[in-house]
């Protein structure tokens, strides 16, 4: 006769543990992961600044970005059918597909790139930055989704502290009508992007993988762009020079196939408003590059700014109990200080 051995009875979690306990653990186990993804966002795309300035050059702008999505497509596509977690969809899905690589993967960088043309970079990012407000609108609008509670906190101190860092681009000339073009590029790209990252929600409803759907989307994005080029009449020439190239890989490997899968969790996860403060901070590594490779010099204003930023990314990602218990402390502390 076969022996039957059964599990031993443990007690139920609840025996042992609270439930507030094991919220609070669940809690604490989803701010790490939304920090670990935001840290993530920050590093790839704070690098990729330096790596577009790389790119400037003999190559027309859309054929630059037609070959960084198409190197990022195709391999996020290979690993995809590789480990088999290529997601099957319909052809609705395509036509979604398309409308998120051409916002987030081809005319956003259109505009970017040619802003850049007429405006310094630090400008640029200050007014990409408008994306939290864009995104905060139209999540609003299109999904009637509420921003978060401690973005109306957070926000205007990114966008005060970025201001200060780059006060000395923005005051370091009278603007004229090269500035007005800039900085309509600059905004014409971010709505884009926000536009995309609207995009980025349907898909997430509508139960498509984050991975599946970006890579679908970055082959559309490098078709336009080559459509684009054709109408141009632009013939395909390519910089084999070390710094064009390795500039495409890290465009493409570290700032598309690791970075906008990371930042469309962050967007699943705490909302397109709260993921897109990542913008706010993401110039302070770029500024960091640029000091290194491109003797950037730090004013006080710039210091100043970087701390607020950073200010600011605690309000934002910090729990609510968090920042109540500082307050409470530092409270506390002014009534000891002025009892003594």
């Amino acid at each position: 006769m076969r022996k039957i051995v059964t599990k031993p009875q443990y007690p139920s979690i609840g025996r042992w543990r609270s439930a507030p306990y094991c919220s609070l653990v669940s809690r604490e186990q989803e701010l790490r992961m939304n920090a670990l993804l935001y840290l993530l966002t920050w590093m790839s795309w704070g690098g990729s600044w330096l790596a577009i300035k790389w790119q400037e050059g003999s190559v027309p702008v859309q054929q630059s970005i037609a070959y960084r999505f198409a190197l990022a497509g195709l391999i996020l596509m290979l690993a995809l059918v590789v480990f088999r977690k290529l997601q099957a969809t319909m052809l609705r899905d395509h036509m979604y597909f398309l409308l998120q690589g051409g916002c987030l993967f081809s005319l956003n960088f259109v505009a970017f790139y040619n802003a850049t043309y007429f405006i310094s970079s630090g400008l640029v990012a200050v007014v990409m930055s408008t994306v939290i407000l864009m995104n905060a609108f139209l999540a609003k609008l299109i999904w009637q989704q509420a921003p978060s509670q401690y973005l109306k906190f957070g926000a205007p101190l990114g966008m005060a502290g970025l201001v200060l860092v780059f006060w000395q681009d923005m005051t370091s000339g009278n603007p004229d009508s090269s500035t007005l073009i800039g900085v309509g590029c600059a905004l014409t790209g971010s709505l884009f992007f926000s536009l995309g990252n609207m995009v980025s929600i349907r898909q997430s409803r509508a139960g498509i993988d984050t991975l599946t759907s970006n890579g679908w989307s970055m082959l559309y994005g490098c078709t336009l762009m080559l459509i684009i080029n054709g109408i141009l009449r632009e013939p395909l020439v390519f910089d084999s020079s070390v710094q064009y190239v390795g500039g495409l890989i890290y465009l493409a490997l570290i700032a598309s196939v690791l970075a906008f899968p990371t930042y469309l969790m962050l967007v699943k996860r705490i909302g397109a408003s709260s993921a897109a403060y990542v913008l706010v901070a993401t110039p302070i590594l770029a500024l960091a590059l640029s000091s290194w490779f491109e003797a950037y010099q730090w004013s006080l204003p710039g210091v100043i700014g970087v701390g607020i930023i950073i200010l600011g990314n605690v309000v934002v990602l910090a729990p609510v109990s968090f920042i109540t218990r500082i307050l409470a402390r530092l409270g506390s502390s002014n009534q000891t200080g002025s009892q003594g």
